[in-house]
């Protein structure tokens, strides 16, 4: 491919939320770089509780983080400038600017500034085009939402600011894939219904080809190219942006072989923590919401949290703290993961406010550990060890926890790739309880299998293909997928860019 004298972009935007937007960026940037082409994923804004670490120890959204791997570039803040974390209807929304929080008085006078934010996400994708060839945009939610245009910095207000041809992705497994995108295309206004080069139908279900009279109509029907129709490939195992990738029917049935079970909290962040452990084979993970018994579970896992203080209150009004508890005392085996380790322990205190209205909540009682609300956030890679295996995950919390028993869990190796040496995490006596703030704690296989062997299910070990070496045949198999189904070279040359 002829490399590109000045970067150019191409913006993916959707008919909806979850439509597939994310997964389609990470598809095309790992095609460009397969031709040696320096691509860079960007999302001027992302609203979503799943975040990571960079290099550099800042916060970014893990959906650009997973595109950053797919273009095989290091992932840097400057691909998600703007990071919005909700913390539920009392607390607001935390404002993470080009990898760090934002005071609340500051943020609260930012998020109400729309030029501020678009300035600084601009500068942003400047800074990415003068370090790479091709930059894939990626747009959030619907694209049509009128109501919301005058605040928007991550639509069509950047895909003109970039002047970037637009890639317009409609799912056609939710139904009425034809008002969907005729229907966003009427919303639009002159200048960014021009702006869009054609469509992709993402989540097919069946042979594509059954579909082409649907392609004709579309494509006579808005006089643009339809460049390809995705089937549905299941179970592909890349990390998921929205939160509707965990939602759906609770399940009534207990469980016929080995299973976990996720406390679905209404905070409930970085649930990707929990992509290994699906992959699992033989094992079940089921996220709950409605209190039930838990003795049918291998292990309970408390997840982070946005809002911990928030989250405790709801275990209690629900019933889920008597039956948690009731779980523990049984022998049951209890995990908690950064702001459900601080719910395992006595008490989080929050002076400031930092999550909310400043006060005390008493935590579970399961771990001897006191967490205080203060200072600045913690963001780090973490390299660790477990007895004799050895991961890598990362910490994203607010306060410090301090621990007046019980034992540490792992001994710190490094941390934003300088050494480092201490103590993490917190294990009960006799082992059953344990707290960590590492988040990606089972994408390292050994750790998982050892995981696994504590809690008594000894059969079961970490999928063979997991680990880095499996994300990366992961994307490969994706990208092969997408190229199958989508006419790339059709789709780069519509927006001028060669692809030979």
């Amino acid at each position: 491919m002829e490399m590109l004298k000045k970067a150019r972009c191409l913006a993916v935007l959707g008919t909806g939320s979850d439509v597939g937007k994310s997964m389609v960026a990470a598809a095309l940037c790992r095609v460009l770089s397969d031709r040696g082409v320096r691509v860079a994923p960007f999302k001027a804004q992302n609203l979503s509780n799943n975040s990571g670490v960079t290099p550099e120890g800042l916060e970014m959204g893990r959906a650009q983080m997973v595109q950053a791997r797919a273009a095989r570039v290091a992932p840097h803040v400057d691909m998600n400038p703007v990071l919005l974390k909700p913390a539920g209807l009392a607390a607001g929304c935390q404002v993470v600017l080009l990898g760090r929080p934002l005071a609340p008085g500051n943020a609260g006078a930012l998020f109400g500034k729309r030029e501020a934010l678009f300035r600084e996400a601009a500068r942003a994708l400047d800074r990415l085009r003068d370090r790479h060839d091709m930059v894939i945009m990626e747009g959030a939610g619907s694209c049509a939402e009128v109501n919301l245009k005058s605040r928007d910095i991550v639509n069509f207000s950047m895909a003109a600011y970039a002047d970037a041809p637009v890639l317009l992705v409609a799912d056609i497994d939710r139904g009425g894939v034809f008002a969907q995108i005729v229907g966003t295309l009427a919303c639009l206004e002159r200048e960014e219904r021009d702006r869009i080069a054609g469509f992709v139908i993402n989540r097919f279900q069946g042979e594509s080809s059954l579909f082409a009279d649907g392609v004709a109509w579309i494509e006579e029907k808005t006089g643009r190219k339809v460049f390809g129709v995705l089937p549905h490939l299941p179970g592909l195992g890349i990390e998921e942006e929205d939160a509707v990738a965990i939602e759906g029917p609770e399940p009534e049935l207990e469980p016929r072989g080995p299973a976990v079970a996720v406390i679905r909290t209404p905070c409930i962040s970085n649930f990707t923590d929990f992509d290994a452990l699906q992959a699992v084979p033989g094992l079940s993970v089921l996220y709950l919401q409605r209190p039930r018994d838990l003795g049918r579970f291998a292990a309970v896992i408390l997840p982070g949290s946005k809002n911990t203080r928030g989250d405790l209150a709801w275990l209690v009004s629900t019933g889920w703290t008597e039956m948690i508890l009731r779980y523990a005392e049984g022998g049951g085996h209890v995990l908690g993961l950064c702001g459900g380790f601080q719910m395992l322990g006595q008490a989080v205190r929050d002076p400031r406010g930092v999550e909310g209205a400043p006060g005390e909540s008493p935590g579970l009682g399961l771990l001897p550990v006191v967490t205080v609300m203060a200072g600045e956030k913690t963001t780090t890679l973490t390299d660790f060890s477990w007895d004799r295996e050895r991961g890598r995950g990362y910490e994203i919390h607010m306060g410090e926890t301090s621990m007046d028993g019980g034992s540490p869990w792992f001994s710190v190796n490094a941390r934003n790739n300088g050494p480092s040496e201490g103590l993490e995490g917190c294990v009960s006596p006799g082992g059953r309880i344990r707290g960590t703030y590492l988040h990606g704690l089972f994408d390292s296989p050994g750790i998982l299998t050892l995981w696994l062997c504590t809690i008594g299910l000894e059969g079961l070990s970490a999928p063979a293909d997991g680990g880095p070496a499996g994300q990366e045949r992961r994307l490969d198999a994706w990208a092969a997928h997408f190229k199958k189904h989508v006419d790339v070279h059709a789709l780069f040359s519509s927006c001028g860019i060669p692809f030979a």
